[in-house]
């Protein structure tokens, strides 16, 4: 990538990472019954899962794809993800945080412009995988705060 950073660039950086950190945030104080509890509905997702695709996702977009390199991403294996502890997924945040913050701090303007093939999404400018990424932790941010909140009231203290 070129030049310093666009204007946009900063403001996603920002956004994504605030957004990343508070879903990480999610899994302060919990046990590994509570890491890994499932909302009794179809389809839920564990916040450790919920924690882990997220990060999974950022990763694949904001280092493989945006910067045109094949992904190396098991989507579908980070939904049967458990742990035992809150340990590996903080050492993994910890590591990839600073990752994508020089990822994105590097987008020009022209980079944001620029077409990428998406493993999923076909082909869209480096902006819109910005947009994508951000829309996509603000999802899951959501959904794991209020996942720890039923983890927590549906186990016993």
């Amino acid at each position: 990538m070129s030049q310093s950073p666009s204007r946009e660039a900063i403001l996603f950086c920002r956004y994504i990472l605030s957004s990343l950190d508070r879903l990480v945030h999610c899994l302060d104080g919990l046990d590994e019954t509570q890491l890994n509890w499932h909302p009794p509905v179809p389809h839920a997702n564990s916040l450790y899962a919920l924690v882990a695709h997220t990060l999974g996702n950022a990763e694949e977009n904001l280092l493989w794809t945006l910067f045109d390199q094949p992904s190396q991403r098991n989507r579908e294996q980070e939904f049967l993800m458990e742990g035992s502890s809150t340990d590996t997924l903080i050492l993994r945040w910890n590591g990839l945080r600073e990752q994508l913050q020089q990822a994105l701090l590097s987008l020009s303007s022209q980079d944001l412009a620029r077409e990428h093939l998406h493993p999923r999404r076909g082909s869209i400018t480096g902006l819109d995988i910005l947009i994508v990424v951000a829309r996509h932790a603000a999802e899951h941010l959501g959904q794991a705060e209020l996942t720890r909140d039923l983890a927590l009231a549906a186990t016993p203290q």
